[in-house]
């Protein structure tokens, strides 16, 4: 099986770009508008998506992507759903596909299961939340393979030994938070970012990308400078609560999908 994560990097690589990763809750503001919404974004430019399963109790997510899962909960999306919207977006896009949940819902589901669904889906990666390596083996022991990437998360306030911990169960790349808080935050010191990757890169040799907190393309292109990817939600997310009556709503997304890719494409020009 093609692991379309690895060839991703490797392709952008090749052109001197670095990746562009969105995130975006599954069914917000319905299932219809957002396949809608998702398939012109993988469109124009999105190197990777992120697909949130929507949760009750989003508890590392600032109010936007708490208000889209709110959204995406009240139209019925559970994890089955995204499941269901994950395979109809792998008839529409090649790019990769990372289911970004919390784990009380695979518990739910049933890790055996979620990992047969997820791989038959098309998906490629899973970031689970609250779940650390310590505890994930409860998860992937169910798992019959290991052809989805499990993607880890290293925060900011993270010590070395422990970044190298995490690095060494992950997969598929390496999620850096930029800074403590929850998503949405202003605010992005990127000395200090360049310096936690540094720490980071010596401890793994996958890419490394940053979410949190970025929200213009002055910051993508800043990040993009150091990283390998760059990871946006709540500025998409927030797009979507602001037009969520526009029946433009696909088209202000793609905009600025193709805004943002942009900005990461400035290494090689």
């Amino acid at each position: 099986m093609t692991n379309r994560i690895d060839n991703t990097f490797e392709a952008l690589k090749q052109k001197k770009e670095k990746a562009l990763i969105g995130f975006i809750t599954a069914g917000d503001p319905n299932i219809s508008g957002s396949l809608n919404i998702i398939t012109a974004m993988c469109k124009s430019g999105l190197d990777i998506l992120e697909l949130g399963v929507p949760f009750s109790d989003p508890t590392a997510d600032g109010p936007v992507i708490q208000q889209s899962s709110a959204r995406a909960l009240k139209d019925g999306v559970n994890l089955r759903a995204v499941l269901e919207m994950t395979g109809r977006l792998r008839e529409e896009t090649s790019i990769p596909i990372i289911l970004f949940s919390y784990y009380n819902p695979i518990y739910a589901y049933g890790a055996k299961a979620f990992y047969k669904d997820a791989l038959t889906a098309g998906a490629d990666g899973v970031l689970v939340v609250d779940l650390p390596p310590e505890e994930s083996d409860e998860m992937t022991s169910q798992w019959s393979g290991n052809e989805v990437a499990l993607i880890r998360l290293v925060a900011p306030t993270t010590p070395l030994k422990r970044m190298a911990q995490i690095a060494q169960s992950a997969s598929g790349f390496i999620y850096l938070v930029s800074k403590t808080g929850v998503t949405g935050s202003d605010g992005l010191d990127t000395e200090d970012i360049n310096d936690k990757i540094e720490l980071l890169r010596s401890t793994t040799k996958l890419p490394i990308c940053v979410g949190f907190g970025i929200s213009t393309a002055d910051d993508v292109a800043a990040i993009a400078a150091v990283a390998d990817g760059v990871v946006i939600g709540s500025a998409f997310e927030r797009l979507i609560e602001d037009n969520l009556d526009n029946p433009d709503l696909a088209s202000i997304l793609a905009n600025k999908v193709y805004e943002f890719k942009k900005a990461t494409k400035l290494m090689g020009s």
